[in-house]
């Protein structure tokens, strides 16, 4: 690289940084500002204050949080008309000058495609393409890649176009994914770019990039359609908590931090659980057969009397018939509400019922009843005792965890609920009250709660009351940003967004967290090839406009209740309405490894989509036949560390053998060893397949490979994963012999 041109964008570059701490600065000065104002005057005051305060701490940690890398690369144009500008920065965020010229373009806006997508053939009005990589602030080296001819001039031995793709591939892993902004390839841009309707598969085989295609997706959705998305917010749901801990950094190094992450785990509010079943438990419970019996179950606890009741309101005894009760049941039936919703009405139905019968009654008995003493008739009877058990007795209030404990420790009642069942298969519900919800209760949970609505009280008032408060922020906040002269630079939905979260005590990702009843404005889904009927019902309740990306790879489906293509998971709950996207370019996996891999799959039946792989590694596939597992897989580990003593190692095997493992090498290797999500921390992680779906390490050590196909659910996926989670050495212990194809 000339070096002349080296030293100018280190000085370009340098001119960037001082513009981006200048508007951090002035970011922090109008937060201190904000601060210091009044804390007396109304409430209307404070919260205007409090939402003027969110903005600008969201500025100042956006800010902040990109400061590494800011700009990666430099388009040169082709001249246009009257537009002078030659060459267009690339950034994480956007950024203009005291003048307000764009100085660095964001790379999600429109001008900035062809940095991702030019080619030589189809240059977008580009000339040439310059790669940017940086240390800290400082540039430490240049790439280009030419498009017009004209350019090049003398030596082009230094235009190495793939150099800035070839590092990143190949550096070491740090137990965090990080994000891929600045070597984005064509067809991930175009997917990344994809109109934000409708659901959209994108299906890739191992290493292919498809959960940085959903992250930088779910980046450039939140910034092109942020009035949409910044009050609804995105929902990103991953496999496991270490998935989580895994990427939880990438959206904040591209400026955006408004979303919830989810393990499938976590997508009830107040339930977080990491808990398994059986592998047939887990079959039946994500079936969409529970869907039908949850909804029996709640029909069954809206019960008709066989015999006339007698019951005691204030010294009178009413002998209440069982039509009275079906009459009222009728009237809540007809307003199709969820059960506890539904109760309010049949109680108010019965109520009056039984008004008018005491009422004649105590007319029969000599007394004077005008119409006007129906309220306090009315009263007595709501107050009653008996009537209260009676009421309760035909329409119970229920919570979803409640109906799901009685559905799973009174056997008798299941059996009435499900008379086609065989008894085995009833028996794999069967638990105590007590025990701990799993992962597969999370879908049955929230099933429940749809059915059973919340307990009715003051909702239709509610709701009006906040219409009209809505509708008085955006007064208000359009009368602040004129007091505070910063029209166009904050609109009036948005800070009254932020009185309305100032109030709440959240953000919208926090209020959305909390709310079972949310609507997100777009869900992102990965591995989504694990989920079970049940979990995709719950979902599309998260977002009724079914605006999706599912990202996963079939082939790589595990978990005992998934489907076997993406067309079976998704016809019961979107029909034909989905568009598939392929990645076929396997940017992590050397080739050798990936061949292995693949080979091992075929031969076991998997429907794999293959890849090609971008490199080889120098290191070939290392089998290690053994008598003592323990013993070879610390040997191995040692191996590896005394190969590259920085690199990440995850040591992945069958559930029945990661805390023998995890014992034994934690004993040779101290805290530099980890289990599970904790592992990611530390130099070696113990894994199962299950946590280390989605998640690359230097190297991967899969300890007894027929054991992982014998003991799991779709044991050969499960193994096809372990196998393709290294971007450079992988390592075979078996005491057995190897499965099918691994050497072929």
């Amino acid at each position: 690289m000339a070096s002349a041109d080296l030293t100018s964008e280190r000085e370009y570059v340098a001119t960037l940084y001082a513009r981006l701490d200048e508007l951090r600065d002035e970011a922090k000065d109008q937060l201190e500002a904000v601060r210091r104002t009044n804390q007396g005057g109304t409430h209307q005051n404070r919260s205007e204050r409090d939402a003027f305060a969110r903005i600008y701490e969201d500025r100042v940690s956006q800010l902040t949080e990109i400061d590494e890398r800011l700009a990666f690369g430099r388009l040169d144009l082709v001249p246009v008309g009257d537009d002078p500008t030659v060459h267009r920065y690339i950034g994480r965020i956007g950024l203009r000058d005291e003048n307000l010229q764009p100085i660095l373009l964001d790379w999600r806006v429109p001008q900035a495609r062809a940095f991702y997508q030019a080619t030589a053939a189809t240059p977008l009005g580009a000339r040439a393409r310059r790669h940017i990589t940086s240390k800290g602030r400082e540039v430490v080296r240049i790439d280009d890649e030419i498009f017009d001819a004209s350019l090049l001039e003398g030596d082009t031995s230094s235009l190495q176009g793939e150099a800035a793709l070839l590092a990143t591939l190949t550096a070491q892993r740090t137990g965090r994914m990080g994000d891929i902004v600045a070597t984005i390839q064509a067809e991930q841009d175009r997917i990344i770019r994809s109109d934000l309707r409708g659901v959209l598969v994108v299906q890739g085989g191992p290493g292919t990039g498809k959960t940085a295609v959903a992250l930088h997706r779910a980046a450039y959705l939140l910034y092109s359609h942020r009035d949409r998305l910044a009050t609804s917010g995105v929902l990103i749901v991953g496999p496991s908590r270490s998935f989580l801990q895994y990427i939880e950094a990438v959206l904040p190094s591209l400026g955006e931090t408004g979303v919830v992450l989810s393990s499938v785990g976590q997508l009830y509010p107040g339930l977080d659980t990491a808990n398994e079943d059986t592998q047939d438990v887990s079959v039946l419970k994500g079936s969409v057969e529970m869907a039908a019996l949850l909804a029996r179950a709640v029909k069954s606890r809206q019960v008709v009397p066989r015999q006339p009741q007698t019951l005691e309101v204030n010294g009178e005894y009413l002998t209440v018939e069982p039509q009275l009760i079906q009459n009222a049941m009728h009237r809540a039936w007809e307003s199709r509400k969820p059960h506890n919703e539904a109760r309010a009405i049949f109680n108010k139905a019965a109520i009056n019922a039984l008004a008018k019968q005491l009422a004649a009654q105590l007319r029969d008995h000599g007394n004077t009843i005008e119409d006007s003493d129906q309220n306090w008739l009315k009263e007595d009877i709501r107050t009653a005792e008996d009537v209260k058990v009676a009421l309760n007795t035909a329409w119970i209030p229920l919570t979803p965890q409640k109906l799901l404990q009685d559905l799973y420790a009174r056997p008798q009642w299941l059996a009435t609920l499900t008379p086609d069942w065989s008894a085995e298969r009833r028996a794999l519900l069967r638990r105590d009250r007590e025990a701990d919800f799993t992962v597969s209760d999370v879908p049955l949970l929230d099933e429940a709660a749809e059915l059973l609505g919340a307990v009715s009280g003051g909702g239709d008032a509610e709701k009006r009351e906040r219409k009209q408060q809505r509708k008085r922020d955006i007064e208000n906040a359009e009368q602040s940003i004129r007091n505070m002269g910063v029209e166009g630079l904050v609109d009036a939905e948005s800070l009254a967004d932020g009185f309305e979260a100032a109030v709440e005590r959240g953000s919208t990702a926090d209020l959305a967290a909390a709310d079972r009843s949310w609507a997100y404005g777009h869900i992102v889904v990965d591995e989504a090839q694990e989920l079970s009927p049940m979990q995709w019902r719950l979902l599309m309740r998260r977002n009724p406009q079914k605006s999706f990306t599912i990202v996963g790879d079939v082939a790589q489906a595990s978990a005992a209740a998934s489907a076997s293509s993406w067309a079976d998971a998704l016809q019961p709950v979107v029909g034909d309405n989905w568009r598939l996207e392929e990645l076929t370019v396997n940017y992590r996996t050397p080739a050798q490894i990936a061949e292995s891999a693949e080979s091992m799959a075929i031969a076991h039946g998997l429907t794999i989509t293959r890849s090609r792989s971008v490199r080889a590694s120098e290191w070939p596939v290392a089998v290690v036949e053994a008598t003592d597992l323990l013993s070879a897989v610390e040997e191995a580990v040692a191996t590896d560390r005394g190969i590259d003593a920085l690199g990440t190692i995850a040591v992945i095997a069958s559930a029945s053998m990661v805390d023998d493992l995890s014992e034994r090498l934690a004993a040779r290797f101290g805290d530099d060893v980890g289990r599970g999500a904790a592992g990611l921390n530390r130099a070696v992680a113990v894994l199962t397949p299950q946590e280390s779906k989605g998640l690359e390490f230097d190297a991967a050590i899969v300890a007894e490979p027929q054991l992982i196909i014998d003991e799991i659910a779709r044991g050969a996926a499960a193994l096809y994963v372990a196998m393709t989670r290294p971007t450079q050495r992988l390592h075979l212990v078996t005491t057995t012999a190897l499965p099918v194809g691994i050497l072929d």
